[in-house]
């Protein structure tokens, strides 16, 4: 027998923390090697832009602490978030951004007058002879170089010092080459000077940076319009006295009163009161949805019409908001797999330019321009300015931080970018038949009655026959009847039989309501009626006999029926390439006509599994070739969700659905898959986008550069735009409608 002690425990924890000093893709590629090769650490992911990690970690192999330490060491600055609440990391952000702006401002101060002497140069402008003066632009220039460059200093050290180089590199070693070779023709030489490129080529990189950060900002809006969804006090009833408190104040079970017009503070049931509440922030779904006691309401939504009382269920982060919230920036922190390519190149981009930059030196001083010091010099640093891999490592996360909060802002919440990539590649759905394409309740679809009978006679008395049963057949039938404003009868002596139907007595009469074989064995000749119900069967539906007396009195059918957008929504599928299958534990007739309403065809229908057989035939499915996404609750179908390439819950919300999905659909109808494939597809395209250009442009750029045609000035202000043009690429995702196709039916204006 193996005895595993207490020490030896595994101990699974995930925790997120701030990376500050990531300057490139090359960079975030080292944090994040250098994370995963630690033991005890199972993943780890870094996200270039959101400047943060990912890590799931053994506790009892190593802590949160050493993590920290691992990154410190590598000389970037990692620390957990001082705050988890949502709106003081927003807060924190925005205090970064304001940094970065007032050291850009500081450069671009003392590099305008350079900048002025060098395009009145070009232009043929007169200037002032202090203006020219070395000194004084060895004056203006220094503190550019060491106050506002000194970040690309000590990235430059620490990476060093670790043994690999970033763009911190890459920006040291041109401005300083500019700077310095400036220095020795100041003070010992007597020759050109080249200041103003030094000076003006970090002010345009901190311009990149600035600009970036305030792009990238744009990027998480999705969250922060959801942080902005809550209130910020609440009113609570406490000790028979009615409070206004903080929001974080709110506790479980706390009875809480909401206005018409009032944003739902927490989570919680209604107590008293109906109300009209506007869901959309949650489902993007516009229509209001009706609320009365028992019902349940959700933290950020909007109270539109009337006044009620909730008991508090769910508050602070275990709130319905907080978890989609979570869910979303988990999902912008992890990876897709098309980034490993980025990240491969990355790694070796660095060093491959530092070495082109010194083939481009040598070059030009030993061939090119020989003996033009000043000509290589510039031509290599242009080289070394131009190649900052910056807009490669955000070709990617940008797109999946833009496309995981546009799906949260419309009720399609994605786990990660490894998710959203695989959602474009699926050609298959598998769909679960009953809650899926149906509603997963029976309704009375059809009353037949009989010579000398009406409708409300038959419906009458199944409906008082069924005001004691809890079959959901009864319940169908009791719920139609009070639809239709018929009085129930009083009813006694009930009595089931399994499997047939049952038998009670209305108004001292008998009456029964069942199967043919309840009524064949209590002597009442069906013949008559075998047709009808054959066909009504065909169609789907269950029909249940009505006899009063010794007369058979009509038939009622009821069925599952089909939820109101599944047939656009299947039909939607097929135009986009993707195939539609159902399956279903229902029996074949019934299964067919449902596919026959929504127009799947016959061969891609399953009728009569279990759960497991329902997985079996997913794998089926996916060992043929297929890319297969599997639809369901996130519970029944648990066995297919997980033996499915990519598992979707449609329209639950639920804890079990946002925990078990890749994706979870909190709008309730299969038009979510549509928008779902839709939104990946449109990311997806945007990330090749990305990361075409980035590529492109660094090659063709590092080529033109090393040719000459570009100052280190120019090359500078081009890597910036790279960059910048990257990020506004990935913002163009903000205006894509993963519902645009459907917006008519939602109710929406088209765009």
């Amino acid at each position: 027998m193996i005895h595993i002690s207490a020490e030896q425990t595994i101990r699974e924890e995930k925790t997120r923390f701030e990376i500050q000093g990531m300057t490139c893709a090359a960079c975030a590629v080292r944090v994040e090697k250098k994370l995963a090769g630690l033991p005890g650490v199972t993943a780890a992911s870094v996200n270039l832009p959101g400047k943060e990690a990912t890590v799931e970690y053994d506790a009892a192999a190593i802590s949160a602490q050493q993590l920290l330490e691992a990154v410190n060491g590598l000389g970037y600055q990692a620390r957990l978030p001082e705050t988890t609440e949502l709106a003081g990391l927003a807060a924190e952000q925005e205090r970064g951004s304001r940094a970065q702006k007032a050291k850009l401002v500081f450069a671009a101060a003392l590099s305008a007058p350079l900048m002025g002497v060098m395009g009145a140069h070009w232009l043929g402008i007169p200037v002032p002879a202090f203006f020219h003066s070395a000194l004084f632009q060895f004056v203006l220039a220094t503190p550019v170089q060491f106050i506002a460059g000194w970040q690309f200093y000590r990235g430059s050290f620490h990476a060093l010092r670790n043994g690999y180089a970033n763009m911190d590199v890459l920006v040291a070693l041109g401005t300083s080459a500019a700077y310095f070779y400036s220095v020795g023709n100041t003070f010992f030489l007597r020759g050109d000077v080249y200041f103003e490129a030094a000076a003006v080529l970090i002010t345009l990189i901190l311009l990149g940076k600035y600009l970036e950060s305030v792009a990238m900002g744009r990027t998480s809006a999705a969250i922060e319009r959801l942080i902005d969804l809550r209130p910020q006090r609440a009113r609570v009833i406490r000790n028979d006295q009615e409070l206004e408190v903080p929001l974080p104040d709110v506790l479980v079970g706390d009875l809480v009163l909401v206005q018409p017009g009032e944003k739902i503070p927490v989570d919680g049931v209604i107590q008293e009161g109906h109300s009209s509440i506007n869901e959309s922030m949650l489902t993007g779904e516009s229509l209001p949805v009706d609320k009365q006691p028992g019902d349940e309401v959700f933290g950020g939504t909007i109270n539109e019409y009337g006044a009620f009382s909730f008991r508090a269920t769910k508050v602070g982060d275990e709130t319905a908001l907080a978890e989609i919230i979570r869910i979303v920036q988990e999902a912008q922190g992890r990876k897709a797999p098309i980034q490993r390519m980025a990240d491969v190149i990355a790694g070796y981009f660095v060093p491959g330019v530092m070495a082109i930059a010194i083939v481009t030196f040598l070059v030009w001083y030993l061939w090119a321009a020989p003996g033009d010091l000043t000509k290589a010099l510039l031509t290599a640093t242009a080289v070394l300015v131009i190649a900052c891999p910056c807009a490669l490592g955000l070709a990617t996360p940008t797109s999946i931080m833009v496309g995981t909060g546009l799906g949260a802002e419309h009720g399609i919440l994605i786990r990660g970018g490894e998710i959203l990539e695989k959602a474009h590649l699926v050609n298959t759905i598998v769909l679960d038949k009953t809650g899926t394409i149906t509603r997963g309740q029976p309704s009375v679809t059809d009353v037949v009655p009989l010579a000398g009978w009406t409708k409300e006679d038959v419906l009458g008395l199944a409906a008082a026959a069924e005001q004691n049963s809890e079959h959901p057949l009864g319940r169908a039938i009791r719920v139609h009847a009070q639809a239709q404003g018929i009085p129930l009868q009083p009813a006694e002596d009930f009595q089931a039989v399994p499997g047939q139907g049952l038998r009670v007595n209305v108004a001292g009469e008998r009456v029964l309501v069942g199967n043919r074989r309840l009524m064949t064995e209590a002597g009442f000749d069906v013949s008559s009626v075998q047709q009808a119900m054959i066909c009504l069967e065909a169609e789907g539906k269950t029909t249940v006999l009505v006899a009063r007396g010794d007369q058979l009195a009509g038939m009622v059918s009821l069925a599952d029926t089909v939820r109101e957008h599944s047939r656009t929504a299947i039909g939607a599928l097929q135009a986009m390439g993707v195939t539609p299958v159902m399956m279903t534990g229902d029996n074949r007739p019934t299964a067919e006509a449902i596919a026959r309403q929504v127009g799947i065809t016959i061969d891609n229908v399953y009728a009569g599994l279990l759960p497991s057989d329902k997985a079996n035939r997913v794998a089926e499915l996916r060992a043929s070739g297929r890319i297969v996404g599997m639809v369901g609750d996130g519970i029944n179908d648990a066995p297919a969700l997980a033996t499915a390439d990519l598992g979707l819950a449609v329209g639950t919300g639920t804890d079990v659905a946002l925990e078990t999905a890749d994706i979870a659909l909190l709008r309730d109808d299969l038009r979510g898959i549509v928008a779902a494939i839709a939104l990946s597809r449109a990311t997806l395209r945007n990330i090749k986008q990305n990361l075409f250009w980035a590529l492109a442009y660094n090659t063709i750029a590092i080529l033109v550069a090393a040719m000459g045609f570009l100052s280190p000035i120019l090359a500078g202000a081009a890597m910036a735009f790279s960059s910048v043009s990257v990020v506004l690429n990935a913002l163009r995702l903000r205006g894509f409608d993963p519902y645009h196709a459907f917006r008519s039916e939602i109710g929406l204006p088209g765009k």
